[in-house]
């Protein structure tokens, strides 16, 4: 299974990871004993059906949610034992994130939502203008910066993701059905941006997605289905 991969090189490492959601009187066991290593400047993509637990897995590996048992390591790093403070300061770091709706303020330009991570850090006002018009130059809105998500088309939206979830350099970049709101023409360009980041820039990319055509700009692809990680669907 390549969920066994070497962990020469590996930037992630999952291993014997149970995720136990309890609801109401009963225990749901989302995740089993799941063993998952990716490597440095890897392209990932999970599949599997809807409640298989992938989205799970991308939050334990980007530190939003804790496993039952089992250890998350990421760059050398134990997430899983930090206190949350250190594990919150920690994500702002290391760790971008891309959602399937975007997730962006209403009341800010494109611009002002690339800036918000870096509020969190010590840089100086101009800095960040840097850095936020460098991270929109990647994803091509660099003259889109002063325009309103109301005044941008979805996958601009989503672009405007991409560009906040670079902005502070993170190790890792994890995508939740990145384009699972887009037409295919937007996908095809989101993906495009996820390609060059990827090849190009380095970065280790996640992506949780249901469209095989999404998936197979991944440089490998792995199914989740009942807790469990493998290379072909239904294995």
């Amino acid at each position: 299974m390549t969920n066994e991969a070497s962990n020469n090189g590996s930037l992630v490492d999952v291993r014997g990871v149970d995720k136990v959601f309890r609801r109401g009187s009963e225990d749901v066991n989302v995740l089993g004993g799941l063993d998952l290593s990716i490597p440095r400047g890897e392209f990932l993509a999970l599949m599997g059906p809807s409640g298989s637990g992938k989205s799970t897995l991308l939050n334990l590996i980007g530190g939003l949610d804790r496993p039952t048992r089992g250890a998350v390591e990421v760059g050398g790093k134990r997430i899983d034992s930090l206190s949350e403070r250190r594990l919150a300061a920690w994500r702002a770091r290391h760790v971008g994130f891309v959602f399937q709706f975007y997730n962006l303020m209403p009341v800010l330009t494109a611009a002002r939502n690339v800036e918000l991570p870096l509020l969190l850090t010590p840089l100086k006002k101009k800095q960040r203008r840097s850095q936020v018009a460098t991270a929109l130059s990647v994803v091509g809105l660099d003259h889109r910066m002063k325009h309103y998500p109301r005044q941008l088309s979805g996958g601009e939206q989503q672009r405007v993701g991409i560009a906040r979830a670079i902005v502070t350099d993170p190790t890792l970049l994890l995508c939740d059905e990145p384009t699972g709101d887009l037409d295919r023409r937007s996908s095809d360009e989101v993906l495009e941006i996820l390609r060059i980041l990827n090849r190009e820039q380095g970065k280790t990319i996640v992506m949780v997605t249901h469209d095989p055509h999404a998936a197979a700009k991944a440089s490998r692809i792995l199914y989740l289905d009942k807790g469990r990680l493998s290379e072909e669907p239904g294995e």
